[in-house]
């Protein structure tokens, strides 16, 4: 089929036999997340487009954390890579109606050796940024290092230390698992410690 756009993704959705989504009501401006004195729900998400991981923290007004919800959203593997995408983006959208956060923390692409990894990584930051971006939450794009660094103190940190520390500062026994949402809730909590 020839796409003659523009077309929206509601659009989109409609041309391929899906109902379309409403944008959220709840739209709240996020230009200054800075200056915000309640509690502040802050989501991180692990993107990607085989697992999604996502993570909610709240952060009282004196810097406590506390874990709100976290999953991995992981569509079947059997899908086509443009069906993996349509239902990640369904459900993240899901989450965001759910959890309304006031601002999110995303892993900025890191190419390493693995080109095609990276290619794959930028398809899901793509899709995890749409969904942001229409249910008008403020995103704040960090470099690996800079969460590591945020959540153990050091930026060459493993992921196992990592897993620890992210355990630690939300009061866990132990960090949730896969860890694609381990890595979401330390972009969270990242993000905590820079709003």
């Amino acid at each position: 089929m020839a796409l003659d756009g523009p077309y929206t993704m509601d659009d989109l959705l409609r041309m391929t036999g899906h109902k379309a989504k409403r944008k959220p009501a709840w739209r709240e401006p996020q230009s200054k997340i800075e200056n915000r004195k309640s509690k502040m729900r802050l989501l991180g998400i692990d993107p990607g487009t085989r697992r999604v991981g996502w993570g909610v923290v709240e952060r009282a007004k004196d810097g406590a954390l506390k874990l709100v919800n976290c999953g991995c959203i992981a569509p079947s593997p059997k899908l086509e890579l443009k069906e993996r995408l349509r239902d990640i983006f369904a459900e993240l959208e899901q989450v965001l109606l759910r959890m309304r956060p006031h601002a999110a923390a995303l892993e900025e692409t890191f190419a390493g050796v693995n080109m095609k990894s990276a290619i794959a990584m930028g398809e899901g930051r793509g899709i995890a940024l749409l969904c942001l971006a229409r249910a008008g939450v403020a995103v704040l794009e960090l470099s690996p290092r800079s969460i590591k660094q945020a959540v153990t103190g050091s930026g060459a940190a493993g992921k196992a230390r990592v897993a620890a520390m992210v355990a630690a500062q939300l009061g866990l026994k132990k960090a949730p698992e896969p860890e694609d949402i381990t890595d979401a809730l330390a972009a969270a909590i990242a993000l905590a410690r820079r709003a």
